[in-house]
């Protein structure tokens, strides 16, 4: 995918739907204080369709009905969805009328990656990155950086829709009055060379 695809508009999709959209908790050992309406939960995993979340502990505020509720995962996170992996020390997860409607990741830094239908890997990282599941997109924010394993496209924030496979780039107001640009690195194809061939992971 060239730099030009990369920041090609986003085609927002339809958001995929499932038969079965409960909500399953796996956790040992888990601390309810019902009183308070928090809990503990330990070696956490946590799924709704094709979405899983695991993390080594999770901290609940607003109860375990999950119709408004919030939850921070801690140690190892990693969380599936779309075909996408994103991996973080911290995220949090909300929940609203009983589904997952969105995780914020923060890490140094917080990556995500999702293999293209052509074969090839997109990666990103920053230090926070918003997963937006009705939408289907990726906010990377602060130092943000994406790669299709051969171009590069870097600035304060991208935003990568999961489902259309293509990057926006947001320029920030600097003091001075001016703007961050967004930076873009193109690769050239060596002669002979197969453009849909992933690269290796570094």
């Amino acid at each position: 995918m060239s730099a030009f695809a990369l920041l090609g508009g986003a085609v927002h999709a339809a958001a995929p739907t499932c038969a079965n959209q409960e909500i399953v908790v796996e956790a040992k050992p888990m601390e309810v204080d019902y009183r308070n309406n928090n809990a503990v939960l330990r070696d956490v995993v946590i799924t709704q369709c094709d979405m899983r979340i695991e993390a080594g502990e999770a901290r609940v505020t607003g109860g375990l009905n999950f119709d408004n509720s919030q939850w921070t995962v801690l140690g190892n996170v990693r969380i599936t969805a779309e075909g996408g992996n994103l991996k973080s020390d911290k995220a949090v997860v909300s929940f609203r009328d009983k589904t997952i409607s969105n995780a914020t990741i923060t890490g140094t830094p917080a990556s995500f990656e999702q293999v293209r239908a052509d074969g090839t890997t997109s990666r990103g990282r920053a230090g926070t990155i918003d997963y937006e599941t009705n939408s289907g997109t990726v906010s990377l924010n602060s130092n943000a950086w994406l790669s299709d394993g051969r171009n590069e496209i870097s600035g304060q924030k991208l935003v990568y829709n999961i489902r259309s496979q293509s990057v926006q780039g947001q320029a920030r107001a600097t003091p001075s009055g001016g703007n961050d640009r967004i930076r873009i690195v193109i690769q050239p194809q060596k002669p002979g060379e197969d453009a849909k061939k992933p690269e290796k992971k570094p």
